[in-house]
């Protein structure tokens, strides 16, 4: 019963998660689906279909191609339907399903176009999520800029890391393990990814250098809106003055470098804490599926458009990655088998091909299980 009554109160706020969410995922899917069609057209592949969303369709048109646009029912990605796909997944189809097209059609077929043309449709989605997430950053950088302050330290927390390691209130940062740091932020930035870590700052004391090594420790922190996430902590703090902070603009080519840089940053944080889950140094808890993307896409959206735009971009960042992961059913999975095709001088049989997509289709759908006990977990649904 308590579960139900949550599950009711939760629906007050669906509506305000919703349309975040739908924004957020119809952009994002949309790219990644635009890459491969984009490619696939170049490459004179025949496409039936380019749908956002699964299920029915709510609406669409044919343009003259004959290529069938449309938005369906299920708003939890999308699909580009090949002339010889048998399915939305681009997995079953086969020498049957060529042998029932027209010598045209059989032309324009996905399958029979060469082992390059085949990687570059497939590569192009995920690479079109990391573009998407560079022009969005690249923007975000050079249009609306950033809110910074110096790498001063103006708390040092009693009984934390900092302090044991030597930190002093007033002690301005210069350098972690050699890296310039010109920003609290960067700073933060660091020490928030290297829990565990020893780390070798150099900062100005009152125009003296001092060299100082200290590990972040692994501490769970929440957010405003009462989210959880564990984080590296060295118990040091900014109270800068409103005058200290300033708005910084970058020129189209600094904010392009930087938005590379952005993207390169989640891309390593997703592989570490992925990385961290699987050596058993971290929880797989902050795995989080459709629920919690939504959750935190209303929640961000009442902070500003700017906002919820800047985790267009991390989502797309991710949506990428995970597509690249060489598990069938997956981009990556499809490249993995044109690597060992590469390699053979011939693809694998049709029935391995097969196998390997049940057991991709098993392994994504009880990671969505997965992701989605842990969303019902984390909002203390059960």
């Amino acid at each position: 019963m308590d579960t139900i009554l949550k599950l009711a109160g939760f629906g007050d706020t669906a509506l305000g998660y919703l349309v975040p969410f739908i924004f957020v995922l119809t952009v994002v899917v949309f790219v990644h689906e635009l890459g491969h069609f984009l490619v696939a057209r170049r490459c004179g592949v025949g496409i039936k279909a380019f749908s956002i969303g699964f299920g029915p369709e709510i609406v669409g048109f044919t343009d003259r191609h004959g290529t069938r646009w449309k938005i369906s029912w299920i708003p939890l990605g999308g699909y580009v339907k090949f002339i010889d796909d048998e399915n939305a997944a681009s997995a079953g189809g086969g020498r049957r399903t060529l042998e029932q097209l027209t010598p045209e059609e059989r032309a324009r077929s996905f399958q029979g176009k060469s082992l390059g043309q085949r990687a570059a449709v497939v590569a192009a989605g995920p690479i079109a999520n990391f573009l998407l997430a560079i022009v969005i950053f690249t923007a975000i950088f050079g249009i609306f800029g950033e809110r910074i302050t110096a790498p001063k330290v103006d708390i040092v927390n009693p009984g934390s890391a900092a302090e044991k390691a030597g930190f002093l209130p007033g002690d301005r940062v210069i350098s972690i393990d050699g890296a310039k740091i010109e920003t609290f932020g960067e700073m933060q930035r660091i020490v928030a990814m290297s829990p565990g870590q020893a780390l070798h700052f150099v900062v100005d004391r009152g125009g003296k250098t001092i060299d100082i090594t200290v590990t972040p420790e692994l501490k769970t922190i929440t957010d405003r809106f009462g989210n959880e996430m564990r984080i590296g902590l060295l118990g040091i703090q900014r109270q800068a003055a409103p005058e200290e902070w300033t708005l910084k603009r970058h020129d189209p080519a600094t904010a392009f470098v930087m938005a590379i840089k952005e993207t390169y940053f989640v891309i390593a944080r997703s592989l570490g804490y992925l990385y961290d889950v699987v050596t058993g140094r971290e929880s797989a808890d902050q795995l989080g599926g459709p629920i919690r993307i939504a959750q935190v896409s209303g929640q961000v959206a009442t902070a500003g458009f700017l906002a919820l735009l800047n985790l267009c971009a991390i989502i797309s960042v991710s949506i990428g990655l995970i597509n690249l992961f060489p598990i069938p059913m997956l981009d990556g999975g499809h490249l993995l088998f044109y690597g060992i095709e590469a390699l053979r001088g011939r693809p694998l049989s049709e029935g391995t091909q097969e196998m390997g997509f049940r057991i991709g289709l098993a392994f994504v759908l009880m990671l969505m299980i997965f992701a989605t006990w842990n969303d019902l977990i984390h909002l203390k649904f059960l």
